[in-house]
C-alpha cells in the first residue's frame, strides 16, 4: 500500500471518528446540508432575472417566460415599466430570503461545530484526568493544553469553515456551470478557457499552505509548552538571572512560528492575484465573444455574474481544504490522547465491590514484596515489605531519592507497581473502587497547591456537599480560623493562583484543614514541615497532632519531634528498607538510622 493510500485511509478513519461526535446533532447536520443545497439552487436565479431585465429593457417585444410572469404577478408582458417594477420587487424579496437562508446555514454549521467541540473537549479532559501520573511525567503540560484547547478548536473549523461550506461551494459551482451550459454552451467554453490554469494554481496553493500550517501548528505547540513551563518556573528563572538565556530560547521558537506563517502569507499573496488575473482573462474572452457574435447584452451581464459566482468560492475553497487538513491533523493528535492506554483501569473485582458497598476503610496497610520503577529499566523501590496497623503512625526516613515519596504515591494508586501487592484492610488496593480508595486517603504535600479562588473553595475543593460551617469547624480544630478571619473577606479571600498571596506556613495549614475536613482513614504527610519557620512549625506541629489522632498516618518528616512520636520508623536507602523500629530501638541498634540521626543532630534538629 502506497503512502498516499495509507494517508487517505487514515484521514477517512479520523473523519469517521470525528463524525461519531456529530451523531447527537444529526438533525442539525442534515439541516445544514439541506440549506447548502438550497443556496446552490438559489445561486443562478438572480443573474438570470437580471439578464431577462436587461434584454427586456432593450427589446420591449421580447417574450417573458410564463412561469416568470406567474411568480412576479405580471399581467401584461408588454408593459415594460410594470415588468421592471415587479421583477425588482421580486428580486428584493428573493435577496432577503437568500440572505436568511445563508444566515441560517452559517449559524447552524457554527452551532454544530461548537457543540461537537464542547463534547470532544469534555471527552478529552475526562481522558486526561484518568491518565496515570507517569503520563504527566513524560508529557509537557503545554502540549496537553494545546491538544485540549487549540487542536480541538481546529476540529471546530472542519464544520464552520471546512467540510460543509466546501460542499455548499462545490454545489454552487456545479449548478452555476450547468446553468451556463444550458444557456449557451459555446459562451461557457470560451469564458472558461483559463480555468484549467486556475485548477493547477489552486492545487499548488493548497499544498504549499498545508505544509506551512503544519509547521505553524508544531510551532504553536512548542510555544505553549515553553511558555507554560517557564511561567510555572519563573521564580527559578529570575532567581538564577537566566532571563536573557531563556529569552534567547524563546526567540528561536518564536522565529520558527513567524517563518512558518510568512510562508503561508506568501502563498496567499501569490494565489489571490492569480485568481483575479484568471477572472479578468475569462471576462475579457467573454466580452470579446459576445461582441464578436453580437449576442444579447443581458447574456453578457448574466455570464459576468456567473463567472464571479464560480471564481468567488475558488478564492477560498483551497483555503477551506487546508482548514479541513489542519482539522484532520489536529484530530489525529487529539485522538492519540484519547487512544492512550496508560490509564487507571478499574479491576472487575473493584466493580463488584462498588456494587456491594464495602465497609469504611479502617487503615490497616500491608506492602508485600513491592517492586516499582518509573521506567522499566531502573527500579526505585526494591522488594519493599512492611505492615502498618490501623491507627498507627509510621515515619519514612532516608536520604533524598531513597523512595519515600514513591511509597506514598503507590498507596493511592498514582502509579502501577511492577511486582508485589499492596493491601488496605487485607484487600488489594486494585480491588477498591478508585474513588473510595482515594477519598479514604488524605494527602498533605510539602509543595502545597492552591487553586485560584477563595480560601473556602480551596478548603472544600468546591464540593457542594460540604457546608461552610463544616469548613470553619475544621479550621478551628487546627487554630487556622483566627488567621482566616483577619484576611480581607475572611473565608472569601482570593488566594490568587497557587496561593501566591499567602506564606508557605499559611498554605500548609489550609491544606491541613482540607485533609481534616475530608476525614480520611489514612493520612499521608509528605515533608509537610520542611522549610517552615519556627513560629509556623509550632502551629503546624499542633495541626499534625490533631490530624494524626485516631487515624493511620504515614509521615515523611525531617523534624525529630514528629519522628519520635511515630509508632514505627522505616529507614530507606536507594529503594530498599534498611531498618524498621521505633526511635529508641533504632538508636540503640547503632545502624543506618543512628548515623542519620548523628549527622542531622550536629547540624540542626532535622533528620532525613
Amino acid at each position: 500500500m502506497s503512502d498516499t493510500t495509507k494517508k487517505k485511509a487514515l484521514d477517512l478513519s479520523i473523519m469517521k471518528r470525528v463524525f461519531h461526535f456529530v451523531k447527537p446533532y444529526r438533525s442539525f447536520f442534515i439541516a445544514s446540508l439541506t440549506l447548502a443545497i438550497i443556496m446552490a439552487i438559489f445561486a443562478p436565479v438572480r443573474p438570470y432575472l437580471i439578464q431577462l431585465t436587461v434584454n427586456k429593457s432593450i427589446h420591449n417585444n421580447l417574450p417573458v417566460p410564463h412561469w416568470i410572469q406567474q411568480i412576479i404577478f405580471l399581467k401584461n408582458s408588454n408593459d415594460i415599466f410594470q415588468f421592471i417594477i415587479n421583477i425588482t420587487i421580486f428580486q428584493i424579496i428573493f435577496l432577503f430570503v437568500e440572505s436568511a437562508v445563508r444566515f441560517a446555514f452559517t449559524f447552524i454549521t457554527s452551532w454544530l461545530g461548537q457543540n461537537v467541540v464542547k463534547d470532544l473537549r469534555v471527552t478529552v479532559y475526562e481522558k486526561i484526568v484518568s491518565l496515570n501520573l507517569s503520563q504527566f511525567d513524560k508529557t509537557p503540560i503545554g502540549t496537553l493544553t494545546t491538544r485540549t484547547i487549540n487542536d480541538i478548536e481546529s476540529i471546530n473549523d472542519i464544520f464552520s469553515d471546512g467540510l460543509i461550506p466546501i460542499v455548499a461551494d462545490l454545489l454552487t459551482i456545479i449548478i452555476t456551470l450547468a446553468t451556463m451550459i444550458w444557456m449557451d454552451w459555446r459562451v461557457t467554453l470560451v469564458s472558461l478557457v483559463p480555468f484549467p490554469f486556475l485548477i493547477v494554481a489552486t492545487y499548488y496553493f493548497k499544498e504549499s499552505v498545508n505544509k506551512s500550517f503544519m509547521k505553524v501548528r508544531n510551532a504553536v505547540a512548542a510555544l505553549n509548552a515553553f511558555v507554560q513551563e517557564h511561567l510555572t518556573g519563573m521564580h527559578i528563572v529570575q532567581a538564577f538571572a537566566a532571563e536573557k538565556r531563556e529569552l534567547a530560547k524563546f526567540n528561536v521558537i518564536n522565529k520558527e512560528h513567524r517563518n512558518a506563517n510568512i510562508k503561508a502569507i506568501f502563498a496567499y499573496s501569490v494565489f489571490f492575484p492569480v485568481v483575479e488575473l484568471v477572472l479578468a482573462i475569462s471576462t475579457g474572452l467573454l466580452v470579446w465573444w459576445v461582441a464578436d457574435k453580437k449576442l444579447d447584452a443581458g447574456l453578457l451581464v448574466a455570464f459576468i455574474l456567473y463567472l464571479n459566482q464560480i471564481f468567488r468560492p475558488l478564492r477560498v475553497i483551497a483555503d477551506k481544504f487546508n482548514v479541513i487538513q489542519m482539522g484532520m491533523i489536529a484530530a489525529e493528535r487529539v485522538f492519540k490522547v484519547l487512544d492512550n492506554e496508560n490509564v487507571l483501569v478499574e479491576s472487575p473485582q473493584s466493580t463488584v465491590n462498588s456494587q456491594q458497598h464495602l465497609e469504611p476503610i479502617k487503615g490497616q496497610i500491608s506492602f508485600d514484596k513491592v517492586w516499582f520503577a518509573y521506567n522499566e529499566e531502573h527500579y526505585v523501590l526494591k522488594d519493599i515489605s512492611f505492615d502498618v496497623k490501623a491507627g498507627e503512625t509510621v515515619a519514612l526516613v532516608g536520604h533524598t531519592g531513597s523512595g519515600k515519596t514513591s511509597i506514598i504515591s503507590l498507596l493511592n494508586r498514582l502509579y502501577h507497581i511492577q511486582k508485589g501487592t499492596i493491601c488496605i484492610d487485607d484487600i488489594n488496593i486494585e480491588d477498591y473502587p478508585i474513588e473510595k480508595l482515594r477519598s479514604s486517603i488524605g494527602v498533605v504535600l510539602q509543595d502545597v497547591f492552591l487553586f485560584s479562588g477563595s480560601v473556602l473553595d480551596n478548603i472544600t475543593l468546591r464540593n457542594p456537599l460540604i457546608s461552610k460551617q463544616a469548613a470553619i469547624d475544621a479550621c478551628k480544630m487546627i487554630d487556622l480560623h483566627d488567621f482566616i478571619m483577619q484576611l480581607p473577606g475572611d473565608y472569601d479571600y482570593n488566594v490568587m493562583e497557587r496561593g501566591s498571596t499567602l506564606s508557605l506556613g499559611q498554605r500548609q495549614l489550609i491544606s491541613f484543614a482540607r485533609a481534616l475536613l475530608y476525614n480520611p482513614a489514612i493520612l499521608i504527610l509528605d515533608e509537610a514541615t520542611s522549610s517552615i519557620d519556627t513560629e509556623s512549625e509550632l502551629l503546624i506541629q499542633k495541626a499534625i497532632d490533631t490530624l494524626i489522632a485516631d487515624r493511620t498516618s504515614i509521615v515523611i518528616a525531617h523534624r525529630l519531634s514528629t519522628i519520635r512520636k511515630a509508632n514505627k520508623i522505616i529507614v530507606l536507602d536507594k529503594g530498599e528498607i534498611k531498618e524498621i523500629g521505633n526511635h529508641e530501638s533504632l538508636l540503640a541498634l547503632g545502624g543506618f538510622y543512628s548515623k542519620l540521626h548523628e549527622m542531622s543532630y550536629d547540624k540542626q534538629p532535622v533528620i532525613g
